[in-house]
């Protein structure tokens, strides 16, 4: 497991203090794929780089599998990083180097024999799928080449540990998903802890078990990503949700339909066994309603399936009551208008 306890880190910039963490505790366990959020500022990079203690937190302990990173002097922090890989945003591959130099470097600086660095490379290089490109150069690759190179750099070693800043931010979305993939696949086979640090919450749907949200030097919101899914509690949280799942009609539309007929508009959420049934189907044959179904969507988190449905009621408030009341004994979640009903 890896443990933030009373983390805070702080710059001096012009004279003045930046707390880029305050306070932080946080735990990622062992063997996940644990997800960091937040906007530009939020904190995130500077957390994840206290891993590997390539940032020093001013205040607190990072304990990594029982070990207090902090109180570890360098040569034993030298050993320890050893078993922690990272991977970048851009790249950070050298240019006059080939695929296969970039990749054995980790390997040379710990004295690998050739022999040894030569069956390592060539299991990273099938396990990316590149062993096609071992003796190409960085310019000669695709974006997505590039962060299989890096990823495969960040795996030579054996690591417990996978650290990605912002991996997928440089490549197009058909790319991030292969790279995802991989990150998965590493995840599953390997059983290598992965945090990944993004600003883009179809990432942390994608492949995360658990994610942190960070804001202003905080975490605001921790859990599973099914949890945080299904019932985010911070604005800043919610925000980050809508992007992928849509939690509100646009206002021109909902102001327009509101004139028509007002509280009539309802948000269910299903989540689970409850997205499964044909509960909608069920209030239009049991109740004397009109039902509009105005948008609808779903997504599937950790083998959950959770949907949201925008509808519109019309008729006798005391029978719309009584399908409303029906709908949440069956397990679905019923707001109105933005206000819990």
């Amino acid at each position: 497991m890896i443990e933030f306890k009373n983390i805070s880190k702080h710059y001096q910039l012009k004279g003045q203090t930046l707390r880029a963490l305050d306070q932080i505790n946080l735990q990622i366990p062992t063997g996940s794929i644990f997800g960091i959020i937040g906007y530009s500022g939020a904190g995130k990079s500077t957390l994840i780089r206290l891993i590997n203690l390539l940032e020093r937190p001013n205040a607190g302990q990072v304990i990594i599998h029982q070990k207090d990173f902090t109180a570890l002097n360098a040569r034993e922090l030298r050993q320890e990083r050893a078993h922690i890989g990272m991977i970048f945003q851009h790249f950070n591959l050298l240019q006059t180097k080939t695929v296969a130099a970039n990749i054995e470097m980790p390997m040379k600086l710990l004295g690998w024999n050739k022999a040894k660095r030569e069956k390592r490379l060539n299991e990273l290089l099938e396990f990316i799928d590149l062993k096609h490109k071992k003796d190409a150069y960085p310019n000669e690759l695709s974006g997505g080449q590039k962060q299989r190179v890096g990823i495969a750099r960040a795996l030579a070693n054996h690591p417990k540990i996978l650290l990605c800043d912002e991996a997928t931010s440089a490549l197009d979305p058909q790319t991030t998903k292969s790279v995802l993939e991989l990150l998965k696949k590493i995840n599953r086979e390997q059983g290598i802890t992965i945090v990944m640090v993004t600003h883009e919450m179809d990432v942390i749907e994608s492949v995360c078990d658990y994610v942190a949200v960070m804001e202003q030097g905080k975490v605001i919101e921790t859990g599973s990503t099914l949890e945080i899914f299904s019932q985010p509690q911070h604005p800043t949280t919610k925000s980050f949700i809508q992007t992928v799942l849509q939690q509100q009609l646009p206002i021109n539309i909902l102001n327009n339909l509101e004139n028509q007929n007002q509280h009539s508009i309802y948000c269910l959420k299903f989540l689970g066994k409850s997205a499964q049934e044909t509960v909608i189907q069920a209030i239009i044959k049991q109740f004397d309603i009109s039902l509009n179904i105005l948008f609808a969507n779903m997504t599937e988190i950790d083998g959950a399936v959770i949907g949201q449905m925008f509808i519109q009621l019309l008729g006798d408030t005391n029978v719309i009551q009584q399908a409303l009341e029906f709908l949440k004994a069956n397990g679905v979640e019923v707001e109105q208008s933005g206000i819990q009903a």
